[in-house]
C-alpha cells in the first residue's frame, strides 16, 4: 500500500479519543516484587510446552520499574487516553483480604503520572490474571470467585475513582472462557470443552457485580463503565447448510453469548440450554448493568466450517482466504471492522451504547535496522486502513467515541511468548531498550493532525 500521510485520513468527531492499550501481566514483570502473589499465568507459564518459546511474563517489559519511561513515550505520542489493567494479585496477593499498600501505591503513581501528562486512564480490573489461590478453590468455575471480584472492585473503585473516569471490569470473557477453560491453551489450561461454558456465565456475573461495586464505591466523580469484548464477523466456509449452521453456532458462542446478556439480559437461543443449570434467579438482571460505553476488541473476521459427526467439536476455524496475513497468521481485513460495527448497530439499535474500540492491532516482527530505525510499514498500512474503515462506520451512523491501538509496547504475548510483536514501540527484551517504530511517528502525526484541523 505505500506510505500515506495521516492528514489525509477522514476527520473524526470532536472529542474522539486516540489511545493505546496494554495488560498488566504482559508488560509489568516484577511478578513477586513488593508482596505480589502468583497468578494463574505464573503457574501456567511454568509448565513445559505451555508457551511456544518457553518464556513467561516474569520480567516482560519491566514496566513496574520503568513506568515513568513508558508514560513519557505516551506523552510523546500525543495520546489522550491509555487503557491498562491492574494486576489483581498486586493489590490482593491471594485474591481476598486486606489490600497491599505497595501494590495500591504503584497504580497511584501510574495514574497520577498519566494525568499530569493529560492522558486519561481507562482501567481494566481483570485481564486474565486470576489469583492462583482462587484458582486452587475452583477459579471461575466457582461462584464464590464472583464475590471476591466484587470486593476487589470496591477496593480499587474507592482508591482510584476520584481520578479514573473509564472502567472495564473484565477483558474478553470469551477468550478467557474458551481458551482458558474449554480448549486449555491459555491459563489455567483446563481443556473441558463444553463443560467449561459455565465460566462464561460467572465472568459475566463478575462484570455485573463489579459494575455495581464501582458505582457504589467511587467517590468524587461518576464512573463511566463499559466492557472490552472481543468480537469478530463470522463467515461460513461455504453456502452449504452444514457450514452455515456451524457458523451460526460459533457466532452465538463467540459473540452472542457475551453481547446479548450485557445488552438484552438473555443468552442466544442456541446457547441457553448449555447454561440452564448454572443460571440462578436474578443473574441476568445483575449482568445487564447500564453501560456507558460498549468496548469492542477487533482483530479479524473468522471463517467457520462444519466438522464430521464424530468430531469433538461441531465446528472448526478455517483460513480466511484472499487477504494478506500478519506475522501471527491473522488475516488483515479492514472492511470487516466496518461490517462488524454497522451490523452490531443494526442488530442492537437503542440497546447499544456508544462504542469504543478498546483494542485493535497487528503483529509484525520488524526490528531495528543498521541505523536503529524500525520501519514497520505493514503496521502503518494496518492502522491507516482500519481507521478508514472505522471512519466509514461512523459516517454510516455508528456512534464510536475512541480507538485504542494494541499495543504501546512489544510485550509478552500469552501462549506465544515473545514471538509476536504488536507494539508501536520496539522492546529489546534483554536490555529493555525502547525504540519507537515508524508506526509510532505515524500515529503521533495522525493525532496531531486531527487536533490541528478546523472544520
Amino acid at each position: 500500500m505505500g506510505d500515506t500521510h495521516p492528514s489525509a485520513l477522514p476527520r473524526f468527531p470532536a472529542g474522539f479519543r486516540f489511545g493505546t492499550s496494554t495488560a498488566a501481566y504482559q508488560i509489568e514483570g516484577a511478578v513477586s516484587s513488593d508482596g505480589k502473589g502468583p497468578s494463574i499465568w505464573d503457574t501456567f507459564t511454568a509448565k513445559p510446552g505451555a508457551v511456544v518459546d518457553g518464556s513467561s511474563g516474569s520480567q516482560a517489559c519491566d514496566h513496574y520499574h520503568r513506568h515513568s519511561e513508558d508514560v513519557a513515550l505516551m506523552a510523546g505520542l500525543g495520546v489522550d487516553a491509555y487503557r491498562f489493567s491492574l494486576a489483581w494479585t498486586r493489590i490482593q496477593p491471594s485474591g481476598q483480604g486486606r489490600p497491599s499498600p505497595k501494590g495500591l501505591a504503584f497504580y497511584d503513581r501510574l495514574i497520577d503520572e498519566l494525568l499530569e501528562h493529560g492522558i486519561n486512564p481507562m482501567v481494566t480490573l481483570y485481564h486474565w490474571d486470576l489469583p492462583q489461590a482462587l484458582e486452587d478453590d475452583g477459579g471461575w468455575l466457582n461462584r464464590a470467585t464472583i464475590d471476591r471480584f466484587a470486593e476487589y472492585a470496591a477496593i480499587v473503585g474507592d482508591r482510584y475513582g476520584d481520578r479514573v473516569e473509564h472502567w472495564v471490569p473484565v477483558n474478553e470473557p470469551n477468550v478467557a472462557t474458551l481458551f482458558g477453560y474449554c480448549i486449555g491453551n491459555h491459563a489455567p489450561g483446563r481443556a473441558m470443552m463444553f463443560d467449561g461454558i459455565p465460566v462464561a456465565h460467572h465472568l459475566l456475573l463478575a462484570h455485573g457485580r463489579a459494575a455495581i461495586a464501582l458505582r457504589e464505591s467511587v467517590r468524587g466523580r461518576i464512573p463511566s463503565i463499559g466492557c472490552a469484548n472481543n468480537h469478530a464477523p463470522m463467515w461460513p466456509a461455504s453456502d452449504d447448510e452444514a457450514d452455515v449452521g456451524a457458523t451460526k453456532l460459533f457466532d452465538a458462542l463467540w459473540n452472542g453469548m457475551f453481547i446479548e446478556p450485557m445488552l438484552l439480559g438473555r443468552y442466544p437461543v442456541d446457547i441457553a440450554p448449555l447454561l440452564e443449570d448454572v443460571v440462578q434467579e436474578g443473574d441476568m438482571t445483575t449482568i445487564r448493568q447500564p453501560l456507558d460505553f460498549y468496548g469492542i476488541n477487533y482483530y479479524n473476521p473468522m471463517r467457520v466450517a462444519a466438522t464430521d459427526e464424530d468430531a469433538e467439536m461441531p465446528f472448526e476455524l478455517v483460513p480466511v482466504l484472499g487477504y494478506p496475513l500478519t506475522d501471527f497468521g491473522w488475516p488483515v481485513v479492514p472492511d470487516a471492522l466496518r461490517e462488524l460495527l454497522v451490523m452490531t448497530r443494526a442488530r442492537y439499535r437503542a440497546a447499544l451504547p456508544p462504542v469504543m474500540i478498546t483494542e485493535s492491532g497487528c503483529a509484525y516482527d520488524t526490528g531495528p535496522d543498521e541505523h536503529g530505525v524500525v520501519d514497520d510499514q505493514d503496521r502503518i498500512d494496518y492502522l491507516d486502513s482500519h481507521l478508514r474503515a472505522l471512519a466509514s462506520a461512523i459516517e454510516r451512523g455508528v456512534d464510536v467515541r475512541g480507538y485504542y491501538t494494541w499495543s504501546l509496547l512489544d510485550n509478552f504475548e500469552w501462549a506465544e511468548g515473545y514471538t509476536q510483536r504488536f507494539g508501536l514501540v520496539h522492546t529489546d527484551f534483554e536490555t529493555q531498550r525502547r525504540t519507537p517504530k515508524r508506526s509510532y511517528e505515524w500515529y503521533r502525526q495522525l493525532i496531531a493532525a486531527q487536533g490541528e484541523r478546523v472544520d
